[in-house]
């Protein structure tokens, strides 16, 4: 495409939808793909690995398990390049995924995919608080057994905590150095899961591997597991970190997402497989619970998935914190005090709001499912093959559009089985416990 054939198209787009997209108040650009490499990285391998062994492996069992992880990899790689392709789209650089809906489908779809976002971020964000919670409580439960510190305390304090982080970084280009003390932190957790399950697993040779449940609970509850399978490897915000990478975006996204289904998948099949092997259909939803060891060694990986969920949960808030910051013309230096004042309100309330929510509904696994049916299926995988089939429908062949197609198709289904599986699951863990339950 040349340049006046993209600025006709630009122009086109504009008069005929009338859609307006704000200029960013955020860094864009200045990031290396290696850096954009370890945000996806630190993504997929936040503390929600800790929990695959429990919500993947228990309800899909070996063959399924194993056989899931692998496809959701390379159809997640998948899909992901396509939005990566789109990213200059029509000869203008797409920052937001909103932006990039906006400019193929329209000014309704542009808030339709920003509503889908906004789910779906949120939900993983109250994932990582309740996440964060059950590590700080693991950490209280290894010295005291009174339990007078309960789990809802301590997702309150992960709340606090993760708002002080979210007011004293202004944007996701300012990671920086905390992207690299979040790998450490993988790194201690993992390890220690790892080592420890390995222990655990030739010391206690007995185990079952078996699926339980009646035939209709494994029914949902595999169900809900495929929808985990497309939680663990994409983000829903791929535009808004591809907008950080320096030219060629394309070629450097490509370079930073290869990375991460290569590389940066690894240590997460190791702890993934490794924790089932060790505790078959006795995982839980939180593998540092089942290891045993050294106290001083559990404190460590649980003190590190912890402040690691707070670095995670700020990635994936980032998106939010932009359209505040821009909504408003937050602007200038970080420390002006306009602008600490602007992130305490702004950002301390969204980390509130989440925080309740976490503490009223603690249920990791049925959060994974949720967000996965709800938002993940049609942002990642049904959204992308769309937007691509629209965007490049004179370039594709018959075939590939049939493809593109049965991906929509398949996928559709696939997110509407996932979403009444996670309901029901939330529905029968909330006659189970009460809220603010101290699971």
């Amino acid at each position: 495409m040349d340049k006046s054939e993209a600025k006709n198209r630009k122009v086109m787009a504009v008069e005929k939808f009338d859609l307006e997209v704000p200029e960013t108040a955020h860094q864009i650009s200045s990031d290396s793909w290696f850096q954009v490499a370890f945000v996806l990285t630190t993504g997929i391998n936040s503390a929600y690995v800790l929990g695959y062994s429990g919500t993947v492996m228990v309800p899909l069992g070996w063959i399924g398990g194993v056989v899931g992880l692998i496809l959701a990899t390379g159809i997640s790689l998948y899909a992901n390049s396509l939005i990566a392709k789109l990213h200059e789209f029509g000869g203008k650089r797409h920052i937001r995924y909103r932006d990039l809906a906006g400019f193929i489908y329209g000014k309704k779809m542009y808030r339709v995919t920003w509503g889908l976002q906004y789910v779906n971020l949120f939900m993983i964000n109250c994932g990582y608080i309740i996440l964060a919670g059950s590590a700080l409580k693991a950490v209280y439960v290894l010295f005291r057994d009174d339990s007078s510190l309960k789990l809802p305390h301590c997702i309150a304090i992960a709340g606090v905590v993760c708002a002080i982080f979210a007011i004293g970084i202004p944007h996701l280009s300012a990671l920086g150095i905390w992207l690299g003390v979040s790998t450490v932190f993988s790194l201690i957790y993992i390890v220690v899961a790892i080592v420890l399950s390995s222990k655990d697993g030739v010391n206690k040779p007995e185990r079952d591997y078996t699926i339980q449940g009646s035939s209709i609970n494994k029914l949902f509850t595999i169900t809900g597991a495929a929808a985990n399978l497309v939680f663990a490897f994409n983000t829903g915000m791929l535009p808004e970190i591809q907008a950080t990478v320096k030219q060629p975006v394309v070629k450097n996204m490509m370079k930073a997402l290869y990375f991460q289904f290569t590389v940066g998948v690894l240590p997460m099949y190791a702890v993934t497989f490794i924790g089932y092997w060790a505790y078959g259909s006795s995982t839980s939803a939180y593998l540092l619970n089942n290891v045993s060891g050294p106290i001083w060694v559990k404190a460590l990986a649980n003190i590190s998935a912890f402040l690691q969920s707070v670095i995670a949960l700020h990635i994936f808030a980032s998106p939010t914190y932009e359209y505040m910051d821009t909504k408003f013309s937050i602007k200038g230096n970080p420390l002006a005090l306009k602008n600490l004042l602007f992130r305490t309100v702004a950002r301390g309330s969204y980390i509130a709001v989440s925080t309740l929510i976490s503490a009223l509904l603690p249920f990791l696994g049925d959060f994974m499912s949720l967000t996965g049916a709800i938002s993940t299926f049609p942002l990642t995988f049904i959204l992308a093959n769309h937007m691509y089939l629209v965007a490049m429908n004179t370039k594709l062949s018959t075939v590939q559009k049939l493809w593109h197609w049965l991906n929509v198709c398949v996928f559709g289904l696939m997110s509407l089985a996932a979403a009444i599986a996670a309901v029901r699951l939330i529905t029968v863990d909330s006659k189970n416990f009460h809220v603010f339950a101290d699971v």
